[in-house]
């Protein structure tokens, strides 16, 4: 794999979670764990967040009528502590997960890198286990959203930057108004949801959505780092097989060759 730090990545933004059951030790503890992190994430806060429920309410719209399993749920208020860097990165904390949030990383684990979003996660999360005893992680995921630049919409454009999943041969990329494909497939002893879609960016420009999400379930927390490394790897091959030379130059130099 490259081992080429870009200037200009396609990525806008990286994520890592574990998510495990319910502990509802974390409140109490959540203050220690602050302790061990503040000095990378001085900024934090709590966030209180009502549970958020969608339904087919019928003609009439009324929500009590609505079936809930759970009348506990209906009205149920999560607490998510937050914690910030002076980068802007952000590690979100709940009783059943711990997520880590940047926007400014370019790479993973690159030697030729100061800033490793990898160091980020063994720092945060290996902070976390010391104060919180977590046995089993139920979930472990890592993903990559990309912005990838389309200049021109057409099915020439596309194929000469990317190997793309649309079938454009049938439905020229022209004449859409919404292209999106999605597969949740196997990896290497892995799971990797793969999206791909056409947007329009902040710009109002066309663009290539490209969203990787690696994830393992039920794991030994002291395996977290490898398995970590290991969906990196997975969801890095998949990236590179599918952008082509252009766009490396443009991740280069900024612009399109």
């Amino acid at each position: 794999m490259s081992t080429e730090v870009f200037p200009f990545p396609t990525v806008k933004e990286v994520a890592f979670e574990i998510r495990f059951p319910h502990l509802f030790s974390i409140e109490n503890k959540i203050g220690d764990f602050q302790d061990k992190i503040i000095m990378q994430f001085p900024d934090s806060r709590q966030v209180l967040r009502r549970q958020v429920m969608f339904a087919d309410t019928g003609l009439e719209g009324k929500f009590e009528n609505v079936p809930v399993k759970d009348e506990s749920e209906r009205d149920t208020v999560r607490k998510i502590w937050v914690f910030k860097s002076k980068e802007k990165i952000e590690v979100r904390v709940q009783t059943n997960s711990i997520a880590i949030v940047s926007q400014q990383h370019k790479t993973y684990n690159n030697p030729c890198s100061e800033k490793k979003f990898r160091d980020v996660i063994e720092f945060v999360v290996g902070n976390f286990f010391k104060t919180i005893n977590v046995p089993i992680i139920s979930r472990i995921g890592l993903r990559y959203i990309d912005e990838c630049p389309l200049p021109s919409k057409n099915n020439e454009t596309l194929e000469k930057l990317y190997v793309s999943t649309f079938p454009i041969n049938r439905f020229p990329i022209k004449d859409a108004n919404t292209i999106y494909f999605s597969i949740d497939t196997l990896r290497e002893n892995h799971r990797l949801v793969y999206q791909e879609g056409l947007i329009k960016n902040v710009q109002g420009q066309e663009a290539l959505m490209l969203d990787f999400d690696g994830f393992e379930i039920d794991i030994a927390s002291t395996d977290f780092l490898k398995v970590a490394d290991e969906l990196h790897g997975i969801i890095e091959k998949e990236y590179f097989s599918i952008i082509k030379e252009p766009i490396k130059q443009y991740m280069r130099t900024g612009k399109l060759p």
